[in-house]
């Protein structure tokens, strides 16, 4: 009797993977572009209150951290490049680059907000409470929108950690690498947010 052996295919459909990355992209737009909005009618009411809290805000970090993810999004972008060119020791050094540039992202982010909160300036301190209710308006958005876009750094560096894993067991190739570009497609979510972020809240003042 004659034995039928069926030959398991995996189902890959890199455009829907595509296409629901960008919509992921698209609903996160809506929500930061919803928080950059509140920020801006805040701003236009408490103007004044605004202008004096956003001086308490270094504008040192925040240009290095500005700094630091321009360049991880050059190499994750990079790194797509190099594993579509079948360089794959080349891509695990830029994703390993990028994984190390979000995590000094986020030490600066901890020694920022580690030095508002030894001043007592942070939502619900004592010292806040006494100042105007726009300047407590502005540290709450503040460290909201920051610290929200601090958890999408954690939740790239996640997906960056397994890009990497991946890639090291040979599951992400020149031929099948939909998990790195939506990966770098992310990536370049989370830095468009803190293009917009900085200036918003260290510059214009």
């Amino acid at each position: 009797m004659e034995q039928n052996h069926s030959i398991d295919h995996e189902h890959r459909d890199d455009t829907g993977s595509k296409l629901g990355m960008w919509i992921f992209i698209f609903t996160e737009l809506l929500l930061f572009g919803g928080l950059f909005l509140v920020y801006a009618v805040f701003r236009a009411k408490y103007f004044e209150d605004f202008h004096v809290a956003a001086h308490q805000l270094n504008v040192f970090i925040g240009a290095i951290n500005t700094l630091v993810l321009l360049v991880s999004s050059m190499t994750i972008a990079m790194s797509i490049t190099a594993i579509q060119k079948n360089h794959k020791k080349l891509a695990l050094i830029l994703l390993s680059i990028t994984f190390f540039l979000a995590f000094v992202f986020l030490i600066n982010k901890y020694f920022e907000w580690g030095l508002k909160i030894h001043h007592h300036l942070y939502p619900g301190s004592n010292l806040v409470l006494t100042l105007t209710h726009g300047e407590i308006m502005f540290f709450g958005l503040y460290f909201f929108m920051t610290g929200l876009h601090a958890l999408h750094i954690i939740v790239g560096m996640s997906l960056i950690g397994y890009v990497i894993f991946q890639l090291k067991n040979n599951k992400i190739t020149s031929d099948n690498f939909q998990i790195l570009e939506n990966s770098g497609l992310y990536w370049h979510l989370v830095d468009l947010i803190w293009i917009f972020l900085f200036p918003l809240l260290y510059l214009i003042t």
